[in-house]
């Protein structure tokens, strides 16, 4: 009977893991972690998003001497998403930021983030986005003024890590973190790079938008001007409901109501990997 016991306690202890279809893991990434709607999600009034209309595209526009882009409808409609896409078309989009044309995709999308992706993960990310509902609206195609444009990929990041390192809190939180881009807007650019060599986490980024105007905080363990004051719990309240230690409001485009519906497990994971940048 005590055999009989542990063992059902062991297969307990085990189901969650093993409970998690491709599917479910990939809608747990776009509509948590990787934040896609973000961006991909239509707004209105005030900014706020129209669920109606999921990941069909954006009205923001980014325009540099680059490119002029607005985010793409990433639904599987044939005509003005991505339906005819292959899977492996749109990994190469995702992790090399490339359409099947051949065309380089602009930096806003995050791709030299997503080059760490774990093979799986980026499978069930593919599979989640195929099985969205095909929502036919038009976005105004991008303009590229650059044959090549310049992309800065954060220290660590340019391939998968090692399945052993995923154990790890902090490196699995470094991932979480790479995949998630939280440094592409709280590392600030420096004459035309991202400065992830000396000012990583240290924020600065003004971003403008229906919100008013935000500026991304330092998120380095310095005690003064970072969050290395902040408790695990403070950290965590600031991430999933966008409240500051001192209880006043974040602002988008920080992606808090996505982050809420990650687990204690990962946030706890982003928070050790935090602790670890340098007091800057």
């Amino acid at each position: 009977m005590p055999n009989k016991l542990w063992i059902a306690a062991l297969a307990l202890a085990i189901a969650p893991a093993a409970a998690q279809t491709p599917l479910e893991r990939g809608k747990y990434l776009v509509e948590g972690v990787l934040t896609c709607g973000n961006c991909h999600t239509p707004r209105g009034p005030g900014g706020v998003l129209d669920t109606s209309k999921r990941h069909a595209g954006g009205p923001q526009v980014w325009e540099t001497a680059e490119y002029r882009v607005h985010p793409s409808n990433i639904t599987p409609h044939n005509e003005t998403g991505i339906g005819r896409w292959t899977a492996g078309q749109i990994k190469t989009a995702i992790r090399d930021g490339r359409r099947p044309s051949g065309q380089q995709l602009s930096p806003q999308m995050p791709y030299a983030y997503y080059k760490i992706f774990a093979p799986a993960d980026l499978d069930a990310v593919v599979a989640y986005m195929r099985s969205l509902p095909p929502a036919p609206r038009q976005v105004e195609p991008p303009v590229y003024k650059a044959k090549k444009m310049t992309v800065d990929v954060p220290p660590g990041a340019t391939k998968p890590l090692p399945e052993a390192a995923m154990k790890d809190a902090a490196k699995r939180g470094f991932y979480l973190v790479t995949i998630g881009h939280c440094m592409e807007c709280h590392t600030p650019v420096v004459n035309g790079h991202r400065d992830f060599t000396d000012a990583l986490g240290t924020g600065g980024e003004r971003f403008e938008g229906p919100w008013g105007v935000s500026v991304s905080r330092n998120i380095t363990s310095h005690k003064a001007d970072g969050i290395g004051a902040w408790t695990d719990n403070e950290v965590k309240r600031a991430i999933t409901k966008g409240v500051r230690k001192d209880g006043t409001k974040l602002r988008p485009p920080m992606g808090y109501d996505w982050y809420a519906r990650m687990t204690d497990a990962d946030l706890s994971a982003i928070i050790a990997y935090l602790r670890t940048l340098p007091a800057r």
